[in-house]
């Protein structure tokens, strides 16, 4: 038995199955024994060696205690579909045979109604909501054998985590293959679970959030969450732990934030998580953002721009010397934007190192450094080493204080090109950005070539486009003309499977490019303001960031609503 063998022995008295004598005599014999490690489960075993007792007589009293059905297995025919949800292994493993199971619930006999945690492992695992009905082991392991005979038994670890072709789809170790106690082993199998899931799914994020009654479980899919089924919040520590061990930071530390990491193996790809651990007030927050080094391969037009932009940005990318900083918000695409851009001018006649924290995407070829700061090793510290190793292209991850970017701006003029990242608005706001730092007027005017700012935006899913007339509102608030209507191509996506019904896969980059000529340079030196910068780049031809993505909605790429949640009102 594994349930709470003292609780079976006290309901099998209190009912009168067992009488004193019996049990003090089963008692006596167990107490002569060696080894015994558990006394009251030693003496249900021993009461039914002698056949004092019955699995059946057990089974009765825990269903009428817990007010559920017992089922005798031999009166069943089991279900070729049940049988082929709840595989071998899964029903070996847990004891259970599935009787009856739809879309929403499935049916087992169990032995043990007080073992929640299988009951709660094998919901996640089946995805639907157990109904228990009580059998005697022996009847379940007699079934198990009948009906699964000469059935290949599946690992269901491994089934879990396959694709249709049944290969594995993460390489991540089983319960047992850790070396982990047998209990630990369905958290280790739910960890895996979503993880695959937020894979399949597209996801860019995992979020899991203890709240005072729940433990909430959300994917970012294409910039927007959704949530998922949660974990029961019991569970929440374990599972909380497990993240914690998987990433190689302190199990023990509770108090202040963490950061980790996961390296696993999806098929012949190899995906980071990086692991974020945050002590809120119901527990410890964790966010496993995931960097997949493929996304790195993305090509300009993939990125979202079109041609004239995308001659514009190779220009840029493809000077000597001078800085070019891609500005935006969290979340907004900037390494994605510069990676892309290393990855276009990443040639065997140039140096390239990148200073990083953390190095999110390994990349062949270029010399990548992470920042320590434990040991000194911080931005400025690490740039000023950089310069020494004579590089052509010097990639910041991001221009953080006055130190760092006198740096950027002295290796800019000394014959480097600098890549680097800011938080501004917009595009023009890097200048001024740049001189709050501390930075002179007369270096940010020598040294800035050029400023991309961007925002992300959903594309419409390729396989479910349809011809769209957009409402009228949504035209007039970005300004659509109704001779640019006229020649619109205006689409939406109806929803199908391959988008998970959101009629958005993927996304696609909104940009806003601000080019640093003579004039802008000579403006920049006399200190002119920021809205004066801003009206003589768009008299130059710039398009702001509303502007590019009304071109993406007149060309179907993505819908009004898009642009306008991401990009505020042109204010000249």
């Amino acid at each position: 038995m594994t349930s709470d063998d003292e609780f079976v022995l006290q309901l099998l008295t209190d009912k009168g199955i067992l009488d004193s004598d019996t049990l003090t005599a089963a008692r006596d014999a167990v107490a002569e024994a060696d080894s015994v490690s558990n006394v009251d489960s030693a003496i249900i075993d021993h009461l039914l060696d002698g056949h004092k007792l019955t699995q059946m007589q057990i089974a009765e009293v825990l269903a009428a205690e817990f007010n559920m059905d017992v089922v005798d297995l031999h009166d069943v025919r089991a279900s070729p579909h049940a049988l082929e949800i709840v595989t071998h292994d899964l029903a070996s493993r847990y004891k259970v045979f599935p009787l009856e199971i739809d879309d929403n619930e499935a049916e087992l006999a169990v032995h043990d109604p007080l073992d929640m945690d299988t009951i709660d492992s094998l919901s996640h695992v089946l995805k639907r909501t157990i109904v228990s009905r009580v059998a005697p082991l022996e009847d379940i392991e007699s079934a198990i054998h009948q009906y699964y005979e000469g059935a290949k038994a599946d690992s269901n670890v491994h089934e879990m985590f396959s694709d249709e072709s049944g290969d594995p789809l993460i390489d991540l170790p089983t319960g047992e293959e850790a070396g982990v106690a047998e209990e630990e082993a369905p958290i280790i199998r739910y960890v895996h679970m979503v993880i695959s899931e937020a894979l399949r799914r597209r996801a860019s994020d995992i979020h899991m959030e203890p709240l005072e009654k729940r433990f909430r479980v959300r994917y970012r899919i294409d910039g927007v969450l959704h949530e998922v089924e949660n974990p029961p919040k019991r569970l929440q520590p374990s599972i909380v732990s497990r993240i914690k061990l998987m990433s190689n930071v302190s199990i023990a530390e509770k108090r202040v934030p963490q950061d980790g990491r996961i390296n696993i193996t999806v098929g012949p790809k190899v995906i980071d998580l990086r692991v974020s651990t945050l002590p809120t007030a119901f527990g410890e927050s964790i966010v496993m953002r995931i960097l997949d080094k493929e996304g790195l391969n993305l090509g300009l037009p993939q990125l979202g721009f079109f041609s004239d932009d995308q001659a514009a940005f190779e220009r840029v990318i493809a000077m000597p010397d001078g800085i070019f900083l891609v500005t935006g918000p969290t979340g907004s695409g900037k390494s994605t934007t510069l990676y892309s851009a290393l990855n276009c001018i990443n040639h065997p006649d140039r140096k390239i190192i990148t200073v990083e924290d953390p190095v999110e995407y390994e990349m062949v070829g270029i010399n990548q450094v992470q920042v320590r700061r434990e040991v000194g090793m911080t931005f400025s510290a690490a740039l000023r080493s950089m310069l020494r190793q004579a590089p052509n292209i010097i990639m910041v991850g991001e221009i953080r204080d006055k130190e760092t970017a006198e740096i950027a701006v002295n290796a800019s003029l000394t014959g480097h090109m600098v890549f680097s990242t800011l938080h501004t608005n917009d595009a023009p706001s890097a200048v001024s950005r740049l001189i709050d730092i501390g930075i002179k007027p007369f270096l940010v005017s020598a040294s800035v070539r050029a400023v991309l700012a961007q925002r992300l935006v959903r594309r419409i899913c390729p396989n479910c486009k349809a011809t769209d007339t957009p409402d009228e509102r949504h035209l007039n608030s970005l300004g659509i003309r109704s001779d640019q209507a006229v020649d619109a191509t205006f689409m939406r996506g109806t929803g199908c499977e391959k988008c998970n019904s959101t009629g958005f896969r993927g996304r696609v980059g909104i940009f806003e490019i601000f080019n640093v000529n003579e004039e802008l340079q000579s403006m920049i030196y006399e200190e002119a303001s920021l809205v004066a910068l801003r009206n003589k780049a768009r008299e130059m031809g710039m398009r702001s960031m509303r502007e590019d993505g009304i071109r993406k909605v007149i060309a179907g790429v993505t819908t009004p609503e898009e642009v306008l949640h991401a990009t505020v009102e042109d204010s000249v």
